[in-house]
């Protein structure tokens, strides 16, 4: 009896996590429009900086919207970075989980955050809501920059987000590796690489980054005032 008492104890002592498997971490969010590519370049930076394993997909989701459904919920688990507008101090995070992701649709920046509380709702109606779901966001800085880079804070930010995905997912039962070199191969286009981004980008004389000149006038308005 001692003996199956103190299996017991021992077992209900245990807290380490099941491994979760099938799992998949997610940054959405428009590269073109300055903070608003958080999501796209926190998950670059963790897959830049560890090794995920084998049951773990790193997705580069841009602004796919509802054409991702059916990648969020066939995974049992889904972490997710975006820009979300807390009312936070630019550059502040956020950890939302499970049934709080969905209450950020209050405060939609851009489309693919309706596009993807559009597709949360559509996997509440059909029973499939991910078992475990994850937000880190970041509050932005600056969105309105057409063809801009992260703002500075919100650039600070991403080691900060990384570890703290890497950290959720450790909670979750899995384990990264930190990754000694060069990642073999990129997530997404080699265009789409935050110092090629950056340095192909015109400057403000060449391009209007707010608008589009033809309809905007705003060169003419330049030239002649």
């Amino acid at each position: 009896m001692s003996n199956a008492i103190s299996n017991n104890a021992e077992m209900f002592c245990d807290r380490t996590p099941a491994p979760v498997r099938d799992v998949l971490v997610l940054g959405i969010g428009n590269v073109l429009w300055a903070d608003d590519g958080f999501g796209v370049r926190a998950v670059e930076a963790l897959h830049d900086a560890y090794v995920a394993p084998e049951n773990v997909r790193l997705l580069d989701g841009g602004t796919q919207g509802l054409a991702l459904l059916d990648l969020v919920v066939t995974h049992a688990a889904v972490l997710v970075f975006d820009a979300i507008d807390f009312g936070l101090e630019p550059g502040g995070l956020r950890v939302l989980r499970d049934r709080e992701v969905p209450a950020w649709s209050a405060n939609k920046m851009s489309l693919h955050q309706q596009g993807f509380q559009d597709l949360l709702s559509i996997a509440e109606l059909q029973g499939r809501f991910p078992p475990k779901l994850t937000l880190i966001g970041v509050q932005p800085e600056r969105l309105s920059d057409f063809g801009g880079s992260l703002s500075e804070v919100v650039r600070e930010r991403l080691p900060l987000a990384v570890e703290l995905a890497v950290e959720e997912l450790s909670g979750w039962g899995v384990e990264f590796e930190p990754r000694r070199g060069a990642a073999p191969e990129r997530l997404n286009a080699e265009a789409l690489d935050l110092g090629a981004y950056e340095s192909g980008r015109p400057d403000e004389l060449a391009a209007c980054r707010i608008g589009d000149a033809r309809f905007l006038n705003m060169r003419q308005e330049q030239e002649t005032g």
